[in-house]
C-alpha cells in the first residue's frame, strides 16, 4: 500500500515594523492548491519553495512506495505581519483540503517559521496545531524551517520533527527537505523522535548570522559534528530579530532517535555554548561616506579590486521595501563610475519606462508615493537603456534553478551608474538580475545590492568576502538595534539587557 503524504506549506518572514502583508502579496508570489502544486513541481524550473522539490526528489530517489497528496502551498516576500483574516481563510482552506484527503500516512509542511499576523505572534504554531488536529497524534508530521524562524513551544509540541536550514546564505533548502523525507521514512519503520527545545534569551543582528565563518558558524558546525546515531537532527535557529515577539531568541532543537536523554544532554551543551559566545554576535558596519569613497576609488583606479555594497537596512528579504535612496543618492552625488545598483522596487517608475521606451531621456522619480518614512522621494536624470518582462531563472544562491518573476523591469543609465528597477519586491541575491539586461558583472567596478546576506552566494564568483562592504544606512532592516523599539520580546534578553544572567534549564 502506498504511503499517502500530504504536501503543504506557508512562508512569511514577518517584520513587525513593515507594512502589513496582504492577500495580494501572497497571491502575487504564489498561491497553489491541489494539483497546481504537483504541476509546478513537474516544471524544469518551479516557482514553489525549493524544499518541496527536495522532498519529492528524495522520496522518489529512494524508491519509496508513496503518493504525494498536494494540499495548499503559498508564501509572500518578507514583509509585515500577515492580515489575520487572510491567514484564517488560508488555514481554513488547508483544513478542508486535509480532511478531504484523509486517510493520510504523513504530512510534510514547508514553512519559514517567523510568520506573525496582525492578531497573533504564532501563526506557524497554529498551522501545525491545525494539521495535528486533523491527522491525529500517530501520523508523522515533519516541518522544515528557515534558520531565522522564531520557535514557539506549540510548534515543537505539535510537529514530530522540526528541521531547519544549516546554511546562511540559504543554499541547502533541498538538502534539508531531503533530510526530512529520510526522517519520515525512518518514522514509518518505527523510529520515535524525541525533541528537546531550549530557548536561549539572546537575539542577534542578521549580519552576524553567516554560516561560513563567525560565531553562528561555529555553533552550527559543532552541532553537526557532534551528532551521533542517537541524534536524528540538530537545528539551531537564531531567529528573526525584527519579528519583535515573545518567541524571539536563539532556539536549540535537538531530536533524538528513541532517546530523549541524549537529546537533552546535547541541547544543554549547545545552549550553554551559545550563551557563552553571546558577545561575539556584534556588528561592524561601514558608514555611507566611507562606502561611497571606496566605490569611487574603484571606479577611478583599476588597481583597486571591485567591491559589492550591501544596503543591509533596506533588505527586501527581511521586510525592507527595496527602494530607499540614501546610498543611491550619495553615489550619484559623488559621481561614482562603473557602479551597478539594484534591484530597486518601484512599479510606477518601471511602468513609466515601458511607456517611454528604450533610448528615452527623462527626469526619473523614485518613490513618488512612499511606503514608509525611509522611502524618500528622489529625482535624477536618466536614460532608459533596456526593458524586460522580469521573468528569469536564478543561477546561483537562493534562486538557483527557480523561476523568478520581477514584473516589468527597466535598466536606467544615470551618470556613471547602471540602475535596475523592478515591479515586484525581491532582494538582489542573484547576478542574473543584472545579466538579463546584458550587463556583465565582471565589468562592474562596484555593485550596490538591496540585500542583507543572500547576495553573497549569488555574487560569490566575482566578490569574495574580502570585497564585501556592509553599509550602515537607514531602513526597516537596520542591524543597529538602537534604531527600533523592541517591545514584544520576552525580557530580559541579550543584548537589550546586557547585564542579565541566565542558566541553562535542567
Amino acid at each position: 500500500m502506498k504511503k499517502r503524504i500530504a504536501l503543504m506549506g506557508m512562508h512569511l518572514e514577518a517584520n513587525a515594523f513593515a507594512p502589513v502583508s496582504t492577500e495580494a502579496d501572497f497571491r502575487s508570489a504564489g498561491y497553489y492548491v491541489g494539483e497546481e502544486i504537483t504541476n509546478d513541481l513537474a516544471q524544469e524550473n518551479p516557482r514553489t519553495a525549493a524544499e518541496l522539490s527536495g522532498f519529492v526528489a528524495e522520496m522518489d530517489g529512494r524508491g519509496a512506495n508513496w503518493q504525494p497528496v498536494p494540499i495548499l502551498v503559498t508564501g509572500s516576500e518578507p514583509g509585515g505581519p500577515v492580515d489575520h483574516a487572510f491567514f484564517e481563510h488560508t488555514m481554513s482552506e488547508m483544513r478542508c483540503r486535509l480532511e478531504a484527503a484523509l486517510p493520510l500516512d504523513g504530512v510534510y509542511f514547508s514553512a519559514h517559521g517567523a510568520m506573525t499576523s496582525t492578531e497573533s505572534t504564532d501563526p506557524d504554531g497554529a498551522l501545525l496545531e491545525m494539521v495535528r488536529d486533523v491527522v491525529g497524534s500517530d501520523t508523522p508530521l515533519i516541518a522544515t524551517l528557515d534558520l531565522h524562524a522564531n520557535i514557539s513551544d506549540r510548534m515543537v509540541a505539535k510537529a514530530d520533527i522540526l528541521v531547519s536550514y544549516i546554511t546562511n546564505p540559504h543554499v541547502d533548502q533541498r538538502e534539508r527537505a531531503a533530510e526530512a523525507a529520510g526522517l519520515m521514512l525512518e518514522m514509518f519503520d518505527g523510529m520515535k523522535p524525541e525533541a528537546v527545545f531550549i530557548r536561549v534569551p539572546m537575539v542577534s543582528p542578521p549580519v552576524t548570522l553567516l554560516s561560513a565563518r563567525g560565531p553562528y558558524a561555529d555553533l552550527i558546525n559543532y552541532g553537526q559534528k557532534i551528532k551521533s546515531d542517537e541524534i536524528a537532527n540538530v537545528s539551531l535557529l537564531a531567529g528573526f530579530a525584527f519579528g519583535n515577539t515573545p518567541e524571539n531568541g536563539f532556539a536549540v532543537i535537538v531530536t533524538g532517535r528513541n532517546n530523549r536523554a541524549a537529546a537533552q544532554t546535547l541541547a544543554q551543551d549547545i545552549a550553554q555554548r551559545a550563551w557563552n559566545n553571546r558577545k561575539r554576535f556584534a556588528i561592524s558596519l561601514t558608514s555611507i561616506p566611507d562606502a561611497v569613497a571606496q566605490a569611487k576609488a574603484c571606479g577611478e583606479e583599476a588597481r583597486h579590486p571591485a567591491v559589492i555594497m550591501a544596503d543591509c537596512a533596506d533588505n527586501p528579504g527581511g521586510g525592507g521595501r527595496g527602494n530607499t535612496p540614501h546610498m543611491l543618492r550619495a553615489l550619484m552625488a559623488s559621481d561614482v563610475q562603473g557602479c551597478y545598483a539594484g534591484i530597486f522596487y518601484d512599479k510606477d517608475l518601471a511602468a513609466e519606462a515601458h511607456e517611454l521606451g528604450v533610448g528615452s531621456r527623462f527626469l526619473a522619480v523614485l518613490n513618488r508615493t512612499s511606503e514608509d518614512k525611509f522611502s524618500e522621494r528622489f529625482e535624477f536624470d536618466a536614460e532608459i537603456a533596456g526593458l524586460h518582462d522580469g521573468v528569469c531563472v536564478g543561477t546561483l544562491g537562493i534562486y538557483a534553478g527557480r523561476t523568478v518573476h520581477l514584473g516589468p523591469s527597466a535598466h536606467f543609465k544615470a551618470g556613471g551608474m547602471d540602475l535596475i528597477v523592478v515591479s515586484r519586491r525581491k532582494q538582489c541575491a542573484d547576478a542574473e538580475f543584472f545579466r538579463m539586461f546584458g550587463l556583465k558583472i565582471e565589468d562592474a567596478r562596484s555593485v550596490l545590492v538591496k540585500s542583507r546576506g543572500h547576495f553573497r552566494a549569488g555574487f560569490l564568483p566575482w566578490f569574495p568576502p574580502e570585497q564585501v562592504i556592509e553599509v550602515d544606512a537607514p531602513g526597516l532592516t537596520s542591524n543597529v538595534f538602537e534604531n527600533f523599539t523592541f517591545d514584544g520580546y520576552q525580557r530580559p534578553i541579550y543584548p537589550l539587557d546586557k547585564d542579565m544572567d541566565w542558566q541553562v534549564p535542567t
